[in-house]
């Protein structure tokens, strides 16, 4: 897979950058069994109160069913195809099992048509395969890892997303995450060998407001630049400042660098080590 830079034929295209799918991607069609209609939100709840801002639009997308859970234990499954999905970061990887069942799965770094993955409490360490934290060695990389043994994969899943297995401790495995937290994960949980596929997604350059106004994104509106009525920074005359010690979200919580995690959760006492703090914040 590879980056590609556009010609500066317009002001739109100078720096775009796109990724070659065709370097990757095999399916021509999607499988109809696991793909059913999308619908948009538009950011709005189920009031129609606005609940994430700048969003709406944009074209349809239909949801793949992707499986997170990957319960079939002991049936190997062969690699059909490797797909686009355009909910997600990520490719996704079309399964065929040897019962005949078939399924999505988020596809690893480096997995390709016609190869065999199995998922298995205890099996071998190879790329794709899914098996129980307790029975992976240290310093394998990890990803679509569970919180809690049989809910399905939570933890990286997005393009690129790698988690690290550190090591065992008392019936709990040692896991570092992309944000570098390092945190205690039940060792009877599963996790899936391998990073997540499309690390380049990161490298990607938009270019032009249209196209993302086809990714469902509308045009951002500084807090300052709107009425009281609209944003606790709107108001004033001119290009006055927000008015305030600390900036708030449009609801008017606290915003930029305010923890929103409870620090009485009871799942707090499993995190060994928190990620590390952005520069610039307090």
């Amino acid at each position: 897979m590879s980056i590609r830079l556009l010609k500066p034929t317009t002001p739109g295209r100078r720096g775009m950058r796109v990724i070659v799918y065709r370097d990757v991607i095999t399916a021509k069609t999607s499988v109809k069994s696991l793909v059913k209609g999308g619908k948009r939100s538009s950011g709005r709840n189920h009031r129609g109160v606005i609940t994430i801002q700048h969003r709406g639009g944009g074209a349809k997308q239909n949801t793949r069913t992707v499986d997170t859970r990957q319960q079939r234990l002991g049936i190997p499954a062969t690699v059909r195809d490797i797909a686009y999905d355009p909910k997600r970061t990520a490719f996704i990887a079309h399964l065929i099992f040897s019962n005949g069942e078939q399924s999505y799965i988020l596809a690893p770094e480096g997995l390709k048509q016609g190869d065999k993955i199995i998922y298995n409490p205890s099996t071998k360490v190879k790329l794709g395969n899914r098996m129980q934290l307790k029975s992976i060695p240290a310093g394998v990389t990890v990803h679509n890892v569970e919180l809690i043994p049989g809910q399905g994969g939570q933890l990286a899943r997005s393009a690129g997303g790698r988690a690290t297995v550190m090591g065992l401790d008392g019936g709990h495995a040692l896991v570092k995450l992309p944000s570098g937290e390092v945190r205690k994960i039940p060792e009877t949980a599963y996790a899936s060998i391998g990073a997540v596929s499309n690390p380049e997604h990161m490298n990607i350059k938009i270019g032009k407001a249209g196209r993302k106004r086809k990714m469902g994104r509308r045009p951002h509106v500084r807090g300052k630049a709107k009425n009281p009525v609209d944003h606790p920074h709107g108001g004033g005359e001119g290009g006055t400042s927000i008015g305030m010690k600390h900036p708030k979200t449009p609801t008017g919580k606290p915003a930029l660098g305010y923890k929103t995690r409870n620090r009485k959760k009871s799942s707090n006492r499993f995190i060994v080590k928190p990620r590390p703090r952005k520069k610039g914040r307090k």
